[in-house]
């Protein structure tokens, strides 16, 4: 294994300069002062990056287009161990599956993953290791999945998703052992160390909490009571957590045969008893934004498809805290930008001056001097797997720019938080190229864009 391409900079080490550093920037070595950072260039990441007992994973991309699951300290960025890894069964809309970290106390965590073993009738097989050293500690052989997940304690894995068969299965994490099981496909959107919510993928989509020690059912919402008759999943979902709400957002899906457009919108509801707590149907989130649970974006859309303007909720209460009418829209041709506070809302036209408002008064903002972060490109190219269906694009990255000029900024530090999210103070982020950056800013635990 070659040694990974990792910086490390600590607040303790005074004696590390910018120039010392790989790609170090100054506002790098601002961040550098105060806070643990690192960066892998070892990595090519086209996944989320996963963490947990001090172990972050990742899926990345190999030169030759095959994938691999990477283990790296999440204080230091060194790699621990690389596997190779595969899809089966996952749909391209889901992006590329991310390896599952499961901390199952009394020190011990493990790192699951689809490794790419053909066994028989078998196309793949999910394989457990100990998070830190990578050795393997048991195998599952798997006909198609989404992927493994972390569930509480627990490892959760929807399997045989291509078959009728096919089922949700709750697994000690460091046994292998089934501790219940769950007819249909199913995806966890939240869980805590002794209840999941899954959502159940069917004709008609139902929100289910269920106690993780005997599978049983708490409480059960169907999707459509929420946001009317006729959802449909296939346009994509994403759902995140406040203290005590779990925020989904279903996208709208148009059918090419009716031209139909299925129902589409956000809505809250109480994780304690899945009671609903607000409802926003006809809007679409924007992108980039944060998590759909704290500070959402949204348009609205009327019944003959025309687009509104931007607003800005509260996660708390589906509240309007912020909005421009439809009226402000400056013409065509820009992409959305926001800062790190996302109080502003810029449109960014590429090496042309932009518009802004402020997004709490919806009044028109100074564009001089005024920096947004949006994609780092707009016309993403799909990844070239090997062996693997095509559609697959990576985690998007963010680059900071000028909204005066449209042109990128080079010495930009730390993506928003509201894009990278936060877990135990650290920060963890891709970059265009794949490679893997993080910093210890101490920043509460929240979820990012991507949960």
């Amino acid at each position: 294994m070659t040694r990974a391409k990792v910086t490390l900079t600590l607040a303790s080490a005074a004696l590390l300069t910018c120039g010392a550093l790989t790609g170090c920037t100054q506002s790098d070595a601002a961040a550098a002062k105060k806070y643990p950072t690192w960066q892998n260039t070892d990595v090519n990441a086209v996944s989320r990056t996963t963490t947990g007992a001090g172990v972050a994973a990742t899926t990345s991309m190999k030169p030759d287009g095959t994938l691999e699951t990477v283990a790296l300290d999440e204080t230091t960025g060194q790699k621990l161990w690389a596997n190779p890894a595969t899809m089966t069964g996952r749909l391209p809309g889901m992006g590329v599956q991310a390896p599952a970290v499961v901390d199952a106390g009394r020190g011990q965590a493990v790192v699951a993953a689809i490794d790419p073993v053909k066994q028989g009738q078998w196309n793949a097989t999910l394989v457990t290791r100990d998070a830190r050293t990578g050795r393997q500690k048991w195998t599952r052989p798997v006909h198609s999945t989404f992927g493994p997940q972390r569930c509480g304690p627990y490892l959760c894995l929807s399997e045989h998703t291509a078959l009728n068969t096919a089922r949700l299965v709750v697994l000690d994490p460091l046994t292998g052992q089934t501790v219940w099981r769950l007819p249909g496909i199913a995806e966890v959107e939240w869980s805590d160390p002794t209840r999941v919510v899954l959502l159940r993928l069917a004709s008609h989509p139902v929100l289910e909490a269920h106690d993780l020690k005997t599978g049983k059912t708490l409480w059960q919402l169907p999707v459509e009571q929420a946001l009317g008759a006729g959802v449909n999943m296939s346009g994509g979902w994403a759902f995140g957590a406040t203290d005590t709400n779990l925020v989904g957002y279903v996208a709208p899906y148009t059918d090419p045969h009716t031209k139909r457009t299925s129902m589409f919108g956000l809505f809250s509801l109480r994780l304690a008893d899945g009671v609903l707590e607000w409802m926003r149907p006809s809007v679409v989130r924007v992108y980039p934004s944060g998590n759909p649970a704290l500070s959402p974006i949204v348009r609205p859309v009327d019944q003959q498809g025309q687009y509104g303007g931007f607003a800005r909720l509260d996660g708390d209460s589906g509240r309007v805290v912020g909005q421009i009418t439809a009226a402000q829209v400056p013409g065509s041709g820009w992409w959305l930008a926001f800062p790190q506070k996302m109080d502003t809302l810029g449109f960014l036209k590429p090496s042309a001056p932009g518009t802004a408002f402020n997004l709490i008064s919806g009044q028109p903002a100074e564009v001089q001097g005024a920096k947004g972060w949006s994609f780092c490109v707009t016309d993403p190219q799909p990844l070239k797997l090997t062996g693997i269906a095509s559609g697959f694009y990576s985690i998007a990255a963010l680059c900071e720019f000028d909204l005066a000029t449209g042109r990128r900024i080079t010495t930009a530090g730390a993506p928003p938080t509201w894009f990278t999210g936060s877990q135990s103070g650290w920060r963890i982020w891709r970059d265009e190229k794949g490679a893997l950056h993080a910093i210890k800013d101490g920043t509460t635990t929240s979820p990012g864009m991507y949960g």
